[in-house]
């Protein structure tokens, strides 16, 4: 496994150089680059730009881990839906050019306050997900499902997205979240997806509400060796911050 972060919202307001000499200073081995952030890796890019942003990380001892994005399926518009799924494209194209080897989506949400029901709602996302699994597949790009959103967060709910989109280019993003104690607990929940992560978020890892040395040693169990993701507050001693989440990661792997 290796360590990482996002740049939400520690690097936020950082450009790409700062990102990539704070990762090289601290020992992070990658950087997901989230959308509408300083380091403005977007689609408006062309096409040197793009190479530009793919030279850095190739010239670095940082890798470019992923894109995150925030495009979401659960409107109950359809044509909002259509415009998300055309920017997933586009964004997969992006990453495709930038040199980065998955995008991240999200749910975020049912419709149930609607009268929606819910299997009704994780049918429409994965529906939407396996036609841009499809494209990204033609790309090399992954597409990982973030467990986010409210209720969408809970991973059996996730599962069920999966199974609708029936793809093996869809994957997911698991975002240690509290909810992943519920519906069973954590094991429970883990090995319901566990072929199926690629990618790790992980919060304050001081935060002992949430079992973190169960959830690394169930990585380690899976055979796992893609990113942990700090997804940690912005600090004023960022480099501090840095390094000694990297230790406290090194100290729960044991």
């Amino acid at each position: 496994m290796k360590l990482g972060t996002v740049t939400y919202n520690l690097a936020k307001d950082w450009d790409l150089d700062t990102i990539i000499q704070r990762c090289e200073a601290t020992g992070f081995e990658g950087v997901e680059l989230r959308t509408s952030h300083a380091h403005g890796v977007e689609v408006a890019l062309d096409a040197a730009q793009r190479a530009a942003v793919r030279r850095k990380f190739q010239d670095s001892e940082v890798e470019l881990a992923g894109l995150g994005s925030t495009f979401e399926y659960h409107s109950l518009d359809p044509q909002e839906v259509r415009r998300n799924v055309k920017g997933t494209k586009e964004y997969a194209t992006l990453a495709a050019d930038v040199g980065a080897p998955g995008i991240k989506v999200r749910p975020n949400g049912l419709q149930t306050e609607a009268g929606v029901p819910k299997e009704k709602t994780l049918e429409q996302i994965g529906l939407a997900l396996r036609e841009c699994a499809e494209f990204a597949e033609g790309l090399g790009v992954q597409v990982r499902l973030e467990v986010h959103g409210r209720e969408t967060c809970r991973v059996p709910h996730i599962r069920a997205i999966l199974d609708v989109a029936d793809h093996d280019n869809l994957f997911v993003c698991w975002n240690s979240n509290q909810e992943d104690l519920l519906d069973g607990g954590l094991v429970k929940n883990f090995a319901s997806v566990r072929d199926r992560i690629a990618l790790v978020h992980m919060r304050d890892l001081y935060l002992e509400e949430y079992p973190w040395r169960r959830l690394l040693g169930l990585l380690k169990e899976s055979g796992y060796q893609g990113f942990c993701l700090a997804e940690i507050p912005e600090s004023a001693d960022p480099e501090r911050v840095m390094r000694y989440y990297r230790a406290l990661w090194l100290a729960y792997l044991g």
